[in-house]
């Protein structure tokens, strides 16, 4: 068993996160052959086992619903169609959700099987019913079991892949870490190398990103690269959940990095963390369209903290409603922040440029003074 690293180091603060989300994906549940490896299933769910003995709710979000199916429809180690892996997914979810239960109750414990689609976390109301189903699942001692549902998800509302998934699912609800389990061991100096990982990051920089030089294979298992796995840390890091990527083939990965040790790459939350609205709004919500602003407006929303005003406006690009969510948009062509407005893509063409005491006289009503009020608003870092 892993033992408990130094008090000194960061590492230590682990032990005591009492709700954890694990994502696991294809390429760790499966073989060379791209078949389900039911020793890693088993070795995953021993760990998930004894997170719960500890008292520890546990999340877990999963790949691997296409490998499992794709056996059943002579298609394992093949290249798939969208319908093909839509059908290979809704053979294998079963299947699979089947193998972590009966593993699961061996140890005295019980799934439950949860699928999403960006729709699920995009609407306000959908957002907040997801994580009141969390809540009464993980307070009834069961471990939730996340997916994207592949069957029904189509480009415009796939989460992209389970990296994407499992930072959403963190911030969801609100849990205290999130443990990527992947084919490699962390982020790497130099991509490949065979070296060991980064121990520690403390906050992801462009630097971070020139350093995951993805190369998946057409026929690979995997959907994610490593830039999908630090653009999943950056979101959960931005709203104050630490992060560690550690490598899913090695025994008792999860209780290692629990118990401190120093496995894989640690990325520390952020200090200046969004809320849960913010992150909404800049993580999950997807911008219908761009309100370019002029220098004055920059200065305004970057350093005063104001509402954007229609003073400020240059332009408007796309089509959105009213209540929809936008890119803001400096005069370098820089988005400076996302926000939702007030006005729809027509009526903020038809008050950009003019003060809010003219806003009734160009429309011929006035429901607000700003286009987009700074509650609604968030700066992009």
């Amino acid at each position: 068993m892993a033992k408990q690293s130094s008090s000194t180091s960061p590492r230590t603060k682990l032990a005591k996160a009492r709700r954890v989300v694990v994502k696991v994906g294809s390429g760790v549940l499966t073989g060379a052959d791209q078949r389900l490896n039911q020793e890693r299933i088993r070795s995953l769910v021993g760990g998930l086992a004894w997170l719960k003995r500890r008292g520890t709710e546990v999340v877990l979000v999963t790949s691997g619903a296409v490998a499992t199916g794709a056996p059943v429809m002579g298609l394992a180690g093949r290249a798939k169609t969208i319908p093909q892996k839509q059908a290979c997914a809704a053979i294998g979810q079963v299947l699979l959700m089947a193998h972590y239960e009966q593993m699961l109750s061996e140890h005295g414990y019980h799934s439950a099987q949860i699928l999403l689609t960006q729709e699920d976390v995009r609407s306000r109301e959908r957002y907040l019913n997801a994580r009141n189903t969390f809540e009464t699942l993980l307070a009834s001692e069961l471990i939730p079991i996340v997916n994207e549902n592949d069957t029904v998800a189509v480009s415009e509302i796939k989460f992209g892949d389970n990296d994407n998934l499992c930072a959403e699912v963190a911030a969801l609800i609100r849990a205290h870490l999130l443990l990527v389990l992947s084919t490699v061991d962390g982020l790497y100096e130099s991509f490949g190398s065979g070296g060991k990982p980064i121990p520690l990051v403390e906050k992801i920089g462009q630097a971070h990103f020139d350093l995951a030089q993805d190369q998946l294979k057409a026929t690979s298992i995997s959907t994610g690269g490593m830039k999908s796995k630090l653009m999943a840390m950056r979101k959960a890091t931005q709203y104050g959940i630490p992060g560690v990527l550690a490598g899913g083939l090695k025994e008792e990965i999860i209780q290692r990095v629990i118990l401190g040790e120093e496995e894989g790459t640690l990325f520390l939350p952020s200090e200046d963390r969004l809320s849960a609205r913010e992150y909404w709004i800049l993580h999950t919500l997807s911008p219908k369209g761009a309100i370019l602003v002029d220098a004055g407006a920059v200065e305004a929303i970057r350093a005063r903290g104001r509402s954007l005003l229609p003073i400020g406006v240059r332009a408007v690009e796309g089509t959105f409603r009213s209540g929809q969510p936008v890119r803001i948009v400096g005069p370098e062509g820089e988005e400076i922040a996302r926000g939702i407005s007030y006005y729809s893509s027509s009526e903020v063409s038809s008050i950009l440029g003019c003060r809010t005491d003219e806003i009734e006289s160009r429309l011929g009503y006035r429901y607000y003074d700003e286009v987009v009020h700074r509650d609604n608003l968030v700066l992009v870092k």
